[in-house]
């Protein structure tokens, strides 16, 4: 058993992989043993989280997940906790090894109870798991509410009750609190529990493969990269070797998203940071950093050694550029209202489609609401499977895709999405989307692949906003100067 962290490298997989896993696995073992080792491995983590509880309550469905719960019951009264087992479902209808384990429970002692205990130290979710086929309603739906709602420490058994395993979609409306939350992940790691609802629902996850190495045949629908490899720049390096990024962005009054991007990218190691301002009146000099150079859009050298980050700030005017920029920027990084124009032009979608044919690297960085747009869809389409959007996007035109929000995805045609594991709330302020457009556009010029590019810049991203001082607020200039790490 280990703990899940933003170093992790692993491969995640689906609903209907995870079933066939087990069922090869069970076959292949005694009977309940999978079960056993699960029920064994829960309590084992709800000891290390309450090792001093008096009383553990663990919710148990009909299902194996409640299975597993009866299991850890069992363990856990083994060794002198107070176990208040409450159960949903009739004992003649569950699966044959959940009732075994239900049988077992009752002979060693556990107590049971038709209503929660008073006062609890550890919450235990072994309601569903995986085996959610609709809304949860009734007694379950209340548990699970009483669960989330109190102060104690809450720990779901295989998955949080209620989530989606392969989106991260939760069908119950369940607020952050202040009480921790823990997730033991079993057999295989889940989507859902790192994207959309899932951070929120599932806490601390943790992870046990229960003896079972998934076969090579079971492809994993997205993966975990982990921390960036460190980049060292050769000695005799200057700063033509290190690229140059081009931002085309800031039109009237939103120039500061401009100056943010290319203050992300040359903090992050651009060798030279043009800005093509979109506001006639834009000074052409910042006295903040001079490193920074100015261009008029018309005059900008779209040549194959720059890399362009577009979009950060561009309004309506955007659209004007657009034609060039997709038609001449060999690398490039198309952000906010760049992605706007696009969702509603035919012609530049077919523009954009066209760069992968010539072997040009591009990245998208939609939020929600801007995927929804370039897919025709609604923001809530989007975010009820993040996953399947990015892919979407992806294979729709052809660059790597950056879906932004919580459990960020990284999408790229014939390649399994990557989910980001960094990152908290504290990036929910203005314009520290337009410091990942340039932290990605740096990784471009330095001659990254596009996906690649976009999957260290978004961890790094991440990475800041988790180590940040919690003294002090995060913003997006200060955000921008920390880029390179």
């Amino acid at each position: 058993m280990h703990r899940i962290t933003a170093d992790s490298v692993a491969s995640l997989y689906d609903t209907a992989a995870t079933r066939r896993i087990e069922r090869d696995a069970a076959a292949a073992l005694p009977p309940r043993t999978l079960m056993q080792r699960a029920g064994l491995a829960v309590a084992r983590l709800a000891m290390a989280i309450a090792p001093d509880a008096r009383t553990i309550w663990i919710a148990c469905g009909p299902g194996n997940n409640g299975g597993d719960g009866f299991e850890a019951a069992r363990r856990l009264h083994q060794r002198g906790f107070g176990v208040v087992v409450t159960a949903v479902g009739a004992v003649d209808r569950m699966p044959d090894d959940a009732r075994a384990s239900y049988e077992a429970a009752r002979r060693a002692g556990v107590a049971f109870a038709d209503a929660p205990p008073g006062n609890y130290a550890l919450a235990v979710d072994a309601l569903l798991g995986i085996g959610r086929s609709r809304e949860p309603e009734g007694q379950l739906a209340n548990w699970l509410r009483q669960m989330h709602g109190g102060t104690a420490p809450l720990l779901a058994v295989d998955l949080p009750s209620g989530l989606d395993a392969d989106t991260g979609a939760h069908t119950l409306a369940l607020q952050p609190t202040g009480s921790p939350r823990h997730c033991l992940a079993l057999l295989t790691l889940k989507p859902g529990l790192f994207t959309a609802q899932g951070r929120d629902a599932a806490g601390e996850v943790w992870f046990d493969d229960l003896g079972c190495i998934p076969p090579k045949t079971e492809v994993p629908v997205a993966r975990f990269e982990g921390r960036p490899a460190e980049h060292v720049s050769a000695h005799a390096s200057h700063k033509g070797t290190r690229g140059d990024v081009a931002v085309v962005g800031g039109a009237s009054g939103m120039v500061g998203a401009s100056r943010l991007a290319a203050s992300a990218a040359l903090h992050a190691g651009a060798g030279r940071v043009v800005v093509a301002s979109l506001d006639p009146d834009s000074p052409m000099y910042d006295p903040v950093l001079p490193e920074l150079m100015f261009r008029r859009p018309e005059a900008l050298d779209s040549a194959a050694s720059s890399t362009i980050v577009c979009g950060c700030g561009g309004g309506m005017a955007v659209r004007a550029v657009l034609p060039r920029v997709l038609s001449s920027a060999h690398a490039l990084v198309l952000d906010a209202d760049a992605l706007n124009a696009i969702a509603l032009d035919a012609s530049l979608q077919t523009q954009l489609r066209s760069r992968s044919a010539r072997g040009w690297r591009t990245v998208l960085t939609p939020h929600p609401l801007e995927a929804a747009r370039l897919l025709d869809k609604d923001t809530a389409t989007v975010q009820s499977d993040r996953l399947r959007a990015a892919m979407q996007l992806a294979e729709n035109f052809g660059c790597t895709v950056v879906l932004k929000g919580s459990g960020t995805v990284i999408a790229t045609p014939g390649e399994p999405p990557a989910i980001n594991l960094t990152g908290n709330a504290r990036l929910a302020t203005a314009g520290t989307g337009d410091v990942l457009a340039g932290m990605i556009g740096a990784r471009l010029a330095s001659g990254q692949s596009a996906s690649v590019a976009a999957r260290d810049a978004v961890w790094q991203h991440g990475a800041l906003a988790d180590h940040w001082p919690a003294t002090s607020a995060l913003t997006a200039s200060a955000l921008a100067r920390g880029s390179g790490g």
